[in-house]
């Protein structure tokens, strides 16, 4: 009789998908904030496209948003729930070659549709201008990247469903959803098509997805990276695990309403205008809810707060995210709109959450995690630190431009003489917003000198190294899926 003493294979987590997402990330970083910066020029010095078609305002601020969006901020999110679902799931990833199809496919979507819009494609919907042909291929590798996300999940090993994995099931479900719906069109040809929607109605739907992209996107998907790199990062489970949860479901339900406020002043229905107003205010609990939850898991961490610039970063983003989800909300309400929309507050509001919460958390993560990628320190933290510091004085210098930007445009836009006229022409107005606009790109090249520092310190921190491979650990049986789960469980152990 013999006895089989082969020792069993050792599973790895994939994580080389995950170096390759960052690394692009952070291309598409500097490529797109530099895009933004040259923008902001062309503001204050029109002629500096020198008459070329595709160095146009028109043409290259939809590049700079796609870039950032959907260039940086998709390719940090694939690669952070790719390595956080392995481990919160205790498996390798489902299907990995077509994670590994995710990520190129998606850098190619990102940069044809990006020479599109340089060429004058566009459909003319905010965060959607890609014309049909890339609105098929960014549903198809959108489908594929559920198929690994929910693939992982379905295979795990650990009962619980870390909260980290919601937020970023919430965020492929949802996006789905309204890029599907919003993208519906009738094609004429392969540069062109007409929205099946029209008028008010297309209106509605356009910011029914432009809201909840920046919610499900911009928001949600960074809270699954909050939840579990925050945790990591400060060495501490999250203060309130069951705070998370109905600050998830909160979330959840009440965002989806919130996409009307864009339109108030409009044709649409003075009562979906104040829905989406009263939505917008709820919007506040389950915000400064995770805000808090957040706060209170670093509250212990003082010492290392001092001494880490992955952990500065990640706390400077919850106080942006604070700031952001606080003048949302009061830029919803009807009486303070009617300053604000149309404005450059509108812009100065955007940018403290794009840059203070969605930058800042992704920078904070990669300075986590690259390390431990390739199993090296960083290679500076000096050049961290600096970046810090360029990073809130570029975003603080940013916003408080487009602020008093946007308050000066709007008391002046409503100002009369004593017959019931404007006081001030627009163009007399936006003649005097040429020092504002300075602050604004002065602020624009200051963060684009700390993403840069960044850039050098993580390339610096890899070169020469691979992706080291981890493997995967044993699960404490009282969690395992085939265990009877005890009514006081709480999955805080990742």
């Amino acid at each position: 009789m013999s006895v089989n003493t082969e020792t069993p294979a050792v599973e790895h987590y994939h994580d080389r998908v995950v170096t390759t997402l960052v690394m692009f990330s952070m291309f598409w970083s500097l490529l797109g904030m530099a895009v933004g910066v040259f923008v902001a020029a062309e503001l204050i010095w029109p002629d500096l496209d020198a008459g070329q078609y595709w160095l146009s305002f028109g043409r290259l601020r939809p590049l700079h948003t796609n870039a950032v969006i959907f260039g940086f901020g998709v390719s940090a999110l694939m690669g952070t729930a790719f390595y956080s679902v392995q481990r919160t799931s205790h498996v390798p990833l489902f299907a990995p070659l077509l994670a590994w199809f995710c990520c190129i496919a998606w850098q190619v979507a990102v940069l044809l549709g990006g020479l599109s819009l340089l060429a004058g494609w566009n459909a003319s919907k905010e965060y959607a201008e890609l014309e049909w042909p890339f609105d098929i291929a960014i549903t198809v590798v959108w489908v594929c990247f559920a198929v690994v996300f929910f693939g992982t999940i379905a295979k795990r090993r650990i009962r619980p469903i870390y909260i980290s994995n919601w937020f970023y099931g919430a965020l492929i479900i949802v996006i789905a959803m309204l890029h599907i719906v919003n993208s519906l069109a009738i094609p004429v040809t392969m540069s062109k098509s007409y929205s099946l929607f029209a008028g008010a109605q297309d209106a509605i739907v356009q910011w029914w997805y432009g809201h909840n992209a920046v919610g499900f996107l911009l928001t949600g998907g960074f809270l699954g990276m909050l939840y579990y790199f925050l945790p990591k990062q400060a060495e501490r489970p999250i203060w309130s695990y069951r705070l998370s949860i109905v600050a998830f479901w909160a979330f959840t339900y009440s965002y989806i309403w919130a996409g009307p406020h864009h339109l108030h002043y409009s044709s649409i229905p003075d009562w979906v205008q104040s829905l989406g107003m009263v939505m917008s205010l709820v919007l506040l609990a389950p915000s400064w809810a995770t805000m808090i939850n957040g706060i209170m898991t670093v509250s212990t961490a003082a010492k290392k707060l001092r001494s880490d610039p992955a952990l500065k970063f990640i706390v400077l983003s919850l106080a942006f995210y604070g700031l952001a989800t606080f003048e949302g909300p009061m830029m919803a309400i009807k009486s303070v709109n009617v300053v604000s929309h149309f404005t450059d507050w509108t812009i100065g509001h955007v940018h403290s959450g794009a840059l203070g919460w969605n930058a800042m958390i992704t920078f904070g993560t990669f300075y986590f995690l690259v390390p431990r990628l390739v199993g090296t320190e960083l290679y500076s933290v000096r050049l961290a630190n600096i970046h810090f510091w360029c990073a809130l004085a570029g975003t603080m210098l940013y916003v408080l431009a487009m602020w008093g930007a946007g308050v000066s445009q709007g008391l002046l836009w409503l100002s009369l003489d004593e017959i019931g006229e404007l006081s001030f022409s627009f163009k007399d107005i936006m003649a005097s917003m040429v020092p504002y606009y300075a602050l604004r790109f002065v602020a624009g090249l200051v963060f684009l000198i700390g993403a840069a520092l960044m850039a050098y310190n993580l390339a610096m921190t890899i070169r020469g190294r691979r992706t080291l491979q981890v493997s995967i650990p044993d699960v404490d049986p009282a969690w395992r899926v085939d265990s009877t789960p005890s009514p006081a469980m709480i999955p805080v152990k990742q």
